[in-house]
């Protein structure tokens, strides 16, 4: 299948009128379905909105903005799939090859209690549409046609409750974090940017998260520029770039090569722990025989590779 060129900056979402604006805060306050936004919302103080659900191209350029307003439902009720945000693409219809995927998504200065997903194929590296990809030539370009792409986090406090707060799903790109607080507890990690992503900017930001490990898992992604932050590490990693090899029987084919890490500060290092760590597993995972078979990616070789990256000027206090 032709990869479809990148997608043109789309327009501006009109601003949801009155009426649509009533309608989403009542609909928010019954709690039990994610709002469906397919307008630019701006949310005041006391607005409140558990979960906010954007999908496909229809909402494209929409812009949420907080002036005292909250998204996500807080520590109640975070589990997998209790989003605060989602941003994900549809699957194509049955006489279409294409996924349908929101384009230039952005949201700012808003507090977000628990966790963004933003996805194309899967959710993960191990989704089925994304496993059935990676098994033939050209799966990091169909991956990335259908990823949501151009979608901005500025200035917000986001609070985790256990889970990843900021996952990019496989594919997804020009993803910009920015100028934000990321705050809480994670079981995990506190950005996770997938297999086949690339191109993404996570710049100007305060970790102060409690995190299970690295602060920044770069999973099989490429392309990224990590600069300008500030990590408090709790004797955890900041920066790992790696790739899967093999979990979930899918094949990864992009390596973690040509990513930026400068300029941050990182307090807290452990002792025996290295803020940065490229190539950090090189096929030491249990699932790696899990995608034998096949004669690319991690199916032919389980080490890392990634090549071209750049781990420069940055601090340890």
């Amino acid at each position: 299948m032709d990869t479809p060129p990148p997608p043109a900056i789309v327009r501006p979402a009109q601003d949801c009128d009155a009426a649509t604006r009533a309608r989403i805060l009542t609909a928010a306050g019954r709690g039990r379905e994610p709002v469906r936004l397919a307008c630019s919302l701006r949310l005041g103080p006391g607005d409140h909105v558990p979960r906010l659900l954007l999908e496909g191209a229809t909402s494209s350029g929409v812009t949420i903005t907080c002036d005292g307003g909250t998204i996500g439902p807080g520590e109640a009720g975070t589990g997998l799939a209790d989003f605060a945000v989602e941003i994900r693409s549809r699957p194509p219809e049955a006489d279409r090859s294409r996924w349908d995927r929101p384009t230039d998504v952005a949201i700012r200065g808003c507090a977000i209690l628990g966790h963004v997903r933003i996805w194309g194929m899967g959710l993960n590296g191990q989704g089925p549409a994304v496993r059935e990809s990676s098994h033939s030539p050209g799966h990091t370009e169909r991956a990335q046609a259908a990823a949501p792409t151009r979608i901005t986090l500025d200035r917000v406090a986001l609070t985790a409750f256990g889970r990843i707060p900021v996952y990019a799903g496989p594919g997804v790109t020009h993803l910009t974090l920015s100028g934000s607080r990321i705050a809480g507890r994670s079981s995990a990690t506190a950005v996770y940017l997938d297999a086949e992503s690339a191109d993404n900017a996570i710049t100007g930001n305060a970790f102060t998260i409690t995190t299970g490990r690295e602060v920044i898992a770069v999973d099989g992604s490429a392309r990224n520029t990590i600069a300008g932050n500030t990590f408090d590490l709790h004797g955890e990693g900041a920066v790992r770039l790696y790739r899967n090899c093999g979990e979930g029987g899918t094949v990864r084919h992009q390596t973690p090569s040509d990513n930026v890490v400068t300029g941050n500060t990182f307090r807290g290092v452990g002792f025996f722990t290295a803020p940065v760590v490229v190539n950090s597993r090189n096929g030491w995972d249990i699932h790696c025989g899990a995608d034998d078979g096949y004669p690319f990616g991690s199916s032919l070789d389980n080490r890392d590779n990634g090549t071209g990256n750049r781990v420069e000027d940055n601090r340890t206090e």
